[in-house]
């Protein structure tokens, strides 16, 4: 019988859990204050506490909180925006809406951002570098520092990937003047729909994304300037709250798959690296594979959901294809052998042996 893996479980089968959701979900019906309520404040400071930062700004999705990062440090047209090469196109787009350019650089073979590629990018228009801490691995983020330090540019974390993890005991969303997370169902930290939030330490930032968030408005009537409505409803900020209580288990748990893994896949693929001072929560479980299309099929043949993460280069896309500049040859290499496997929290050791045999099955 073929054993069935998928790639991510999103349902709740733990009847405990369930209960404690749907308590918090009732607790909103009883008090009726759908959009920001008590329990988006409490979120707010907690995430403000976890990631060492003053303010936290809850809104509707990762990608909210990234366009409205931007806007609220007055990103726009003329502007030019350095980010990866190799993300989800969230990224790309919430700089393009608010009329800056995305301008993309190149990746380290851990599949991050590359801050040499950044520096040979910078000109006169650019404004902002805008990492992405892809897998769960915080990107190479004192360099990218350093870089911005030397042409007064400022720095947004795209930390959507990486809530948890920790880079000299600094969590992910501490480096940048803001930062940005995503919380929707396929994160480590996730809500049970989208939400998002945005972090900084500077009041002014703070109060201009609260207005943001809000169409714009201050006292709920007077438009500033045009803006969304991108406010965070209050039973995801509920659900939020429930579930932080157990991200440390949920990393804890990944840790060891991907431990299990580095010592299964050794020598048959280039599994992930952590560096020293890191501390990895594997958004993704990501290796590097010769024949990577064919051993896709050859494990999804035996039960093995897998995904590629992503297949097309941003700057590819139909969208900016010969619209941006960027270099980014190392990128255009590795996306023909990345491959994401299976390395969700409810697997068990016997999947992830599984998992393995069939990758030395299909390399023997």
């Amino acid at each position: 019988m073929t054993c069935k893996i998928p790639f991510l479980d999103l349902r709740i089968t733990d009847n405990s859990e369930r209960q404690e959701l749907l308590t918090a979900i009732d607790t909103v019906f009883q008090h009726g204050r759908f959009i920001v309520g008590p329990e988006v404040a409490q979120f707010e400071n907690e995430m403000a506490a976890l990631c060492n930062r003053k303010f936290a700004v809850g809104v509707d999705s990762g990608t909210s909180a990234l366009f409205l990062a931007l806007k609220a440090i007055g990103a726009g047209p003329g502007d030019e925006v350095i980010t990866t090469s190799l993300s989800w196109i969230a990224t790309a787009n919430a700089i393009a809406l608010t009329g800056a350019k995305p301008v993309f650089a190149d990746i380290n073979d851990d599949l991050n951002i590359d801050p040499e590629s950044v520096a040979q990018l910078i000109t006169p228009r650019t404004r902002v570098i805008l990492p992405v801490h892809y897998t769960g691995k915080i990107c190479p983020i004192e360099p990218l520092l350093q870089v911005a330090h030397k042409h007064n540019l400022d720095v947004i974390e795209d930390a959507s990937q990486a809530f948890g993890a920790r880079h000299c005991d600094c969590p992910a969303g501490s480096f940048g003047r803001i930062a940005c997370f995503s919380m929707n169902p396929m994160k480590i930290f996730a809500a049970c729909g989208e939400a998002g939030v945005i972090v900084t330490d500077e009041p002014e930032i703070y109060d201009r994304l609260l207005a943001l968030r809000y169409n714009g408005t201050v006292n709920k009537e007077t438009c500033l300037e045009p803006s969304l409505n991108a406010r965070l409803d209050t039973i995801q900020a509920a659900v939020l709250l429930r579930r932080l209580r157990y991200v440390e288990q949920i990393v804890n748990k990944r840790r060891q798959i991907a431990s299990w893994y580095n010592d299964l896949l050794a020598g048959l693929v280039r599994t992930p690296v952590e560096r020293d001072n890191d501390y990895d929560v594997y958004y993704t479980y990501t290796i590097q594979a010769d024949r990577r299309d064919e051993l896709k099929q050859f494990l999804e043949s035996r039960g093995v959901e897998t995904k590629i993460q992503h297949p097309i280069l941003m700057p590819d896309q139909p969208a900016y294809r010969h619209k941006t500049r960027g270099v980014f040859p190392n990128a255009q290499k590795l996306i023909k052998r990345i491959l994401s496997i299976p390395a969700h929290e409810k697997l068990t050791r016997t999947d992830v042996e599984h998992v393995a045999d069939c990758f030395r099955r299909f390399y023997q």
